[in-house]
């Protein structure tokens, strides 16, 4: 542990005394909480949408900007990883257990109680996959593409430590290394600790409903979802020990081959032509409609601001509070390439397949709702969201395999999250190592595991969606400050080459 610093310490004491609270006040935690995210959603929603979007500008702009050229390394540098593997390790990372907990439940949810309009009508189809592609699109991608594009760059071209506060160097100078640096990696490692343990309680609830959907003498309840948690934190914390080049990778690329093979199935196995018609169409409307939808939070539409808070400005916090995890990991990943190529690679491929995956798993389950009269809606109404994907799953043919299927990727998902997770955790508390310590990670593996048991116990999904948006809510100041400190030393670097070309002509032409 002699890598170890006061940022490990402090952050430690600090989540240990959050699950304590939680342990022996769980009704308390969940009032606290409470009050503080209907605080934050009534008069700060304004901010996460405004954040959201600024960052994806940002994200574009840098795309057709002169900075495209810039490397993520030495101008002599090559991609450490191969197009295939990088892809598959940010998505794991990115969107993994999300993705399968909300690719049916969400579009459902939304066309049984849409955001606008009247429910189980043609347009509340549209609008439950239009939000879908919006929630799950470039914004977040711009989020992660951002923060990673910092954290890669100042890493791997300046050489700076791997540390959020590292960034901060253009703007701060020698301060980085002071209180404030220490208080932003703070903010940072409780961003990633609340972000992720949503996502791993979101996945223990999805595997508790579909084995209790397989196995109905399984009882969906708070006990199995804890031994769920346990069982995949001993794992998770196996894999991440194994080291990056191995276990995650491994896992990350195991991850998409099953979700393709479980998505190309129900493609195939459905109404195909349906739900390509109904991509493709959502595509078209989706990006029209961005910039309209970016900004609307509807201050005269009463419907539409309580849908809002619940869908949006939670999956803009969850990004937010994901961000320092995911930017992390997949800076670390991204050394070799040019800004340009980074962000093409993270915006487009990503927002793609999640429109994919959401019009064959969503449009299924609108699809059978809506035209053959299958009744889902009662069906996820009694037993929760959590069952979405199962309820579908089993209108089809092999739907016992699919749905094992389904929670062996569910579970190697929250596997992959969750040791990228530590990796990050115990690479921003010990100076940015590349390599943290293996005790390190296995303290920030329980650590993450407890917080989403105490999440789950005192609130259910909904705790979980409250850690989120709270601590999303200080790391947005970060980012924004990040964009400022990107371009300050992007405009040095260019100024600097700039003159020493002209040097170099001068000399030449003596």
């Amino acid at each position: 542990m002699k890598k170890v610093t006061i940022v490990f310490t402090i952050s430690v004491i600090i989540a240990v005394l959050f699950i304590l609270w939680g342990a022996f006040a769980p009704d308390n935690l969940a009032s606290v909480t409470g009050n503080i995210q209907k605080f934050l959603q009534r008069n700060f929603g304004w901010f996460y949408l405004i954040v959201a979007s600024v960052i994806l500008i940002f994200a574009i702009y840098l795309i057709f900007s002169k900075y495209g050229k810039i490397k993520l390394g030495k101008d002599d540098e090559k991609p450490e990883y191969g197009l295939i593997s990088w892809f598959a390790m940010l998505f794991s990372a990115g969107m993994g257990i999300g993705i399968v907990f909300y690719g049916v439940a969400e579009p459902l949810q939304d066309y049984m109680n849409p955001p606008y309009g009247d429910p189980g009508t043609a347009q509340a189809a549209n609008n439950a996959m239009r939000y879908s592609f919006f929630h799950w699109g470039l914004h977040p991608w711009g989020i992660y593409a951002v923060i990673a594009l910092a954290l890669a760059y100042f890493k791997f071209r300046k050489g700076a430590p791997g540390l959020i506060s590292a960034t901060f160097y253009p703007l701060l100078g020698d301060r980085v290394k002071g209180w404030i640096g220490k208080l932003i990696d703070v903010i940072a490692v409780f961003a990633t600790i609340f972000g992720v343990a949503t996502s791993l309680g979101l996945g223990a609830a999805q595997i508790n409903g579909g084995l209790h959907f397989i196995f109905p003498d399984i009882p969906i309840s708070i006990n199995i979802q804890f031994i769920i948690i346990a069982i995949v934190t001993v794992l998770f914390i196996l894999s991440s020990i194994s080291g990056l080049g191995r276990g995650i990778k491994w896992l990350s690329n195991s991850n998409v081959i099953v979700a393709m093979i479980l998505m190309l199935f129900l493609l195939f196995a459905g109404n195909t032509g349906f739900l390509l018609n109904y991509f493709t169409t959502t595509l078209g409307s989706y990006i029209q409609r961005l910039p309209e939808m970016s900004l609307n939070i509807s201050p005269f539409d009463q419907q539409h601001s309580t849908w809002m808070q619940g869908w949006t400005l939670f999956y803009w916090a969850w990004w937010i509070a994901w961000a320092p995890f995911v930017g992390t990991f997949i800076a670390r990943v991204s050394r070799g390439r040019t800004i340009r190529e980074f962000m093409i690679g993270v915006l487009v491929v990503p927002t793609i397949f999640c429109a994919l995956w959401f019009s064959i798993f969503g449009g299924s389950g609108i699809y059978l709702e809506r035209v053959m009269d299958v009744n889902l809606g009662h069906l996820i109404n009694t037993l929760g969201i959590e069952v979405s994907l199962f309820a579908v799953l089993a209108q089809f043919p092999l739907s016992t395999f699919t749905s094992i299927l389904a929670i062996i990727l569910i579970s190697t998902f929250f596997i992959t999250s969750a040791d990228s997770a530590t990796f990050v955790l115990g690479m921003q508390t010990t100076n940015g190592s590349l390599n943290p310590p293996n005790i390190t990670k296995i303290v920030w593996g329980i650590i993450v595991s407890a917080a989403a048991l105490i999440l789950l116990w005192s609130g259910g999904l909904t705790a979980l969606q409250t850690a989120s948006i709270i601590a999303a809510f200080p790391f947005a100041f970060i980012l924004i400050f990040m964009m400022f400190s990107l371009i300050k030393s992007f405009k040095k670097e260019v100024n600097t080459r700039k003159r020493i070309e002209r040097e170099n002509a001068r000399t030449v032409n003596r």
